[in-house]
């Protein structure tokens, strides 16, 4: 069989080789840029994110958490959600990068229920929920027969019927655990009615009950007062702190640190204090 190679010029041969050697060298380059480019993709950290937040108060605070933010490099949107259930799944779905609104066992409910793959990275801060109303002074006020609204998810409404245990309005099951239910109680002197409402209404239902457990920002919402609140729970090893959330595997990024600094510092602080006016305490 011949050889076509021994059928060229020299230099057309040479020629050939020439580009040859040039077209596999940029196919190499080629291939090296784009096993590195993913690479370099991943090392290079986020410059602007999106953060869910629930509309109201909290909106302040973020105005100056976003200026603090800015200044670090990190440029921040918020977005705002009208209730509970928007932001995890938001935030589960990839189209916002953080979020903040909820406290460890509304989280934990919330994976346990939906799957969620969203971890806790910086406390913010802690609000007492309280019983509130406008039809009696005090607690022991309450008649028989009073209907009592809570909120009706599983972490608040846990946290709810805690707070009427500890004012002996009922006793729940020995062994409870804080994702109590109506099914828990195992006392009821008084023969209460515990009406279950969404968090976001059972505030404005107040006028409608004799009394309400309200989440503190639900009850600044509703134009509920302290004057309004016959009963609070404990501050001291509150469970129910606030925090900043990322999906998991962000929690180490280093956007997630600025992030959170930028929440953590005296300047947010002050306008925590008067955006809440000592409804809300600092958690961090």
């Amino acid at each position: 069989m011949s050889d076509v190679n021994n059928t060229l010029p020299s230099s057309l041969w040479s020629t050939i080789n020439r580009r040859s050697g040039l077209a596999l060298l940029f196919a190499s380059a080629v291939a090296v840029g784009s096993l590195m480019a993913p690479h370099a993709s991943l090392a290079e950290d986020k410059k602007a994110i999106k953060v869910g937040i629930i509309s109201g108060e909290d909106e302040d605070v973020w105005r100056v958490v976003v200026a603090q933010a800015a200044e670090k490099g990190l440029t921040i949107e918020t977005v705002v959600f009208n209730d509970y259930t928007q932001p995890n799944e938001a935030l589960e779905r990839g189209e916002i990068d953080a979020n903040a609104f909820q406290h460890q066992p509304y989280l934990d409910n919330q994976i346990k229920t939906q799957g969620y793959h969203i971890v806790r990275v910086g406390y913010t801060g802690v609000w007492p929920i309280g019983l509130y109303s406008k039809k009696y002074k005090a607690v022991a006020d309450l008649p028989e027969g009073a209907v009592i609204g809570v909120p009706n998810d599983p972490s608040n409404e846990g946290r709810a019927l805690r707070v009427l245990q500890n004012e002996g309005v009922i006793k729940l099951k020995d062994g409870t655990g804080i994702l109590a239910t109506t099914a828990d109680i195992a006392e009821n002197p008084k023969k209460v009615e515990i009406k279950e409402l969404d968090a976001g209404i059972v505030g404005r239902s107040v006028e409608d009950l004799d009394a309400a457990v309200v989440n503190t920002d639900w009850a600044l919402k509703s134009g509920l007062t302290p004057e309004n609140r016959i009963a609070q729970e404990p501050i001291a090893d509150n469970p129910y702190r606030n925090f900043i959330a990322v999906k998991v595997g962000n929690e180490n990024e280093a956007w997630v640190k600025t992030l959170v600094a930028s929440y953590q510092n005296d300047a947010v602080k002050a306008e925590f204090d008067k955006v809440y006016k000592g409804t809300g305490l600092s958690a961090y």
